[in-house]
């Protein structure tokens, strides 16, 4: 057993990283800033948009997107289940309602079919998730799309490629830089798309309605006379969060090698442990893995998912569970009626996930570590 904890996850942060907030700290402009204004520029030029919006949280950027687009009471989105619940949190706090679909029960990723045969007239948004970092099939779900705006949810996908293109290209995508995350700004995220007027609302809506931030009057050459347009809200990135974010984005390539090395050490070894399957690869189209998580299926009568985490645990070796199916939940339970039985291929891998370890200043031999600590569990399973 290791003497020491690994965790599941932990943010690579380097001396570069510290110095680019230092800079911040020192410069005498500490809320939205320069820096929001070149991480905003590189985010959208890897996303090959138009524009992005920094705000403080993927959450907000939906939230506000979601008002944005004037969604609310009788108005349907259709997302994943399997997914966190942030998404639907914010369908139901516009006033519209949730439509979960299931999803592809090796890959965990929606499909555009499932997708086609939940669509009504009460449609106003899709939301695809990229789960994991693998893209979802973007072309075949704009197509079932057709005039319904796509936004694709990028929480996991800052670096994955579907058919040679940055996913969010030429749509609208939402990133998350949270702590956990292969690009962390400890709490952030960016909304980005191809259509500038959208841009300019959803700025509007993060920072009270108004139509230009304090950065914008002072540095853009705009009327200092800022007048509300529309009441909004306070989702502002701070340039002390964005320096971080900024300064890992510039290394993203690096970071999501090491990540993919480690992760295909994983399934190099985890091939000769049947019990615990990998998810498989998307099928029919080529794509660039982010590998943002590396999730299993622990596949055995001897042991439950969460005794199986347990167990881990005691042999130094943390996990995370990404997700507990989003419909199964308390309140969308006892406020939509959802029963156990209406998204198969969602609930079964919701009974079964959960993510290995897996962050670029993991060694080879933690990899071995964890191998080694779920053997010495499953021999010990069902005794």
């Amino acid at each position: 057993m290791r003497s020491e904890f690994l965790p599941f996850t932990k943010p690579a942060v380097t001396e570069e990283d510290i110095a680019a907030v230092n800079a911040v700290l020192r410069s005498g402009w500490l809320t939205n800033g320069p820096v929001n204004a070149e991480f905003e520029a590189a985010v959208a030029a890897l996303s090959n948009c138009k524009g992005a919006v920094a705000v403080a949280s993927a959450t907000g950027a939906m939230h506000i997107l979601l008002q944005a687009l004037g969604i609310g009471p009788g108005d349907e989105v259709i997302t994943p289940s399997m997914t966190w619940v942030s998404i639907a949190n914010m369908i139901v706090l516009s006033g519209a309602t949730p439509v979960f679909v299931d999803v592809n029960k090796e890959t965990l990723l929606v499909e555009p079919e499932t997708i086609r045969k939940a669509i009504t007239p009460r449609t106003k948004l899709i939301v695809p998730v990229h789960f994991a970092g693998a893209p979802c099939d973007m072309d075949g779900i704009r197509a079932v799309a057709g005039n319904i705006p796509v936004v694709e949810d990028a929480a996991h996908a800052v670096g994955t490629f579907y058919k040679g293109r940055h996913v969010g290209t030429g749509n609208h995508a939402i990133y998350s830089f949270h702590a956990i995350k292969n690009v962390t700004c400890g709490e952030g995220g960016m909304f980005v798309s191809d259509d500038p007027e959208l841009c300019d609302k959803i700025r509007r809506w993060k920072f009270h309605g108004i139509g230009m931030d304090a950065f914008d009057r002072q540095n853009r050459g705009r009327s200092p006379q800022a007048e509300v347009l529309s009441p909004g809200f306070k989702y502002n990135l701070t340039d002390i969060c964005a320096a971080l974010g900024y300064s890992q984005f510039k290394r993203w390539q690096k970071i999501n090698a090491r990540r993919t090395e480690l992760a295909m050490l994983y399934r190099e070894k985890l091939a000769a442990v049947p019990e615990i399957r990998p998810l498989a690869d998307p099928a029919g189209y080529d794509f660039t893995h982010a590998w943002h998580l590396f999730v299993v299926r622990v596949d055995t009568p001897r042991i439950d998912r969460n005794t199986f985490m347990a167990k881990l645990k005691e042999q130094n070796i943390g996990t995370g569970l990404h997700f507990r199916c989003a419909h199964l939940q308390k309140f969308y339970r006892e406020h939509f009626g959802f029963q156990e039985g209406v998204l198969p291929n969602t609930e079964y891998n919701s009974d079964r996930i959960c993510s290995l370890p897996l962050f670029p200043d993991m060694l080879d031999s933690d990899v071995d570590d964890v191998i080694c600590a779920i053997k010495t569990v499953l021999a010990g399973a069902g005794k």
